[in-house]
């Protein structure tokens, strides 16, 4: 048996951010290793210029996620102002940048991609140098020192966390863990209000059999979600691996 720290993130409006090249910035379905660290970080209070309470943090935990529902796909649009590039002009604020030569102002398309009603169960459980507590992060859960939000400041959660933790005998019950239904009295009203798959979405880190012992039909590639330096936002590798679990094979 293993403890872990069990919670659901819901919000009508999440956004698990991607590579962003150019003008456009993609969502991920589900939340990465580095928006989980953000939202206990965010927690517990430290700050994204901490860089030994960052380390701290992430060197800590392990995470995997079960994605209930990824939600619909939303696009915003947006149309931003901005200067052409000039030599040895430099523009050190927004206000700056708007007062240039309306000559030499353009305009620039940008969308940002949300995921609309989605619903992920998150477990967390701590690696032999962890420095912290579950007890900690579930305590901070509960009284978070600053705001939440799934991705941007946009979106906070829908519902409560509900953190709690429980000891399993492996990953998958952890994320399994049922919660107080979102929608109605009961599951069944839960999933026919956020319209659930029925098919079983898992995301984790450590080795491929790790969720249940099963290492068989296990995908797994190489994610740059890795926090390194918030400061200077850089990110390293890790490997995920993932397990889609159809409903018939549980029958």
């Amino acid at each position: 048996m293993m403890e872990y720290l069990v919670f659901r993130l819901y919000a009508p409006l999440a956004s698990w951010g991607e590579a962003a090249v150019g003008e456009s910035r993609p969502t991920a379905t589900y939340p990465g290793r580095s928006a989980i660290i953000g939202l206990l970080g965010a927690a517990l209070g430290v700050r994204r210029d901490d860089d030994s309470g960052q380390r701290q943090l992430r060197n800590s935990v392990s995470i995997a996620i079960k994605q209930r529902s990824p939600g619909s796909l939303m696009r915003d649009y947006h149309t931003v102002q901005v200067p052409a590039s000039q030599s040895k002009v430099t523009y050190r604020t927004r206000r700056d940048e708007l007062s240039a030569p309306r000559k030499v102002i353009n305009t620039i398309l940008s969308s940002r991609d949300y995921r609309c009603d989605g619903l992920w169960t998150v477990a967390v459980w701590l690696t032999p140098q962890a420095e912290l507590t579950l007890e900690d992060l579930e305590r901070a859960l509960k009284a978070p020192h600053f705001p939440l939000y799934l991705g941007r400041k946009a979106c906070p959660p829908g519902a409560p966390l509900a953190p709690r933790r429980e000891a399993f005998a492996q990953l998958r019950e952890a994320l399994d863990a049922e919660f107080p239904p979102l929608y109605g009295k009961n599951a069944g009203d839960e999933r026919r209000a956020l319209r659930l798959p029925e098919n079983e979405f898992y995301a984790w880190e450590g080795a491929a059999d790790v969720l249940d012992g099963n290492g068989q039909g296990v995908e797994s590639s190489e994610v740059w979600d890795m926090p390194l330096n918030r400061r200077r936002w850089q990110f390293g590798p890790r490997v995920e691996y993932r397990r889609v679990i159809r409903a018939r094979e549980e029958r």
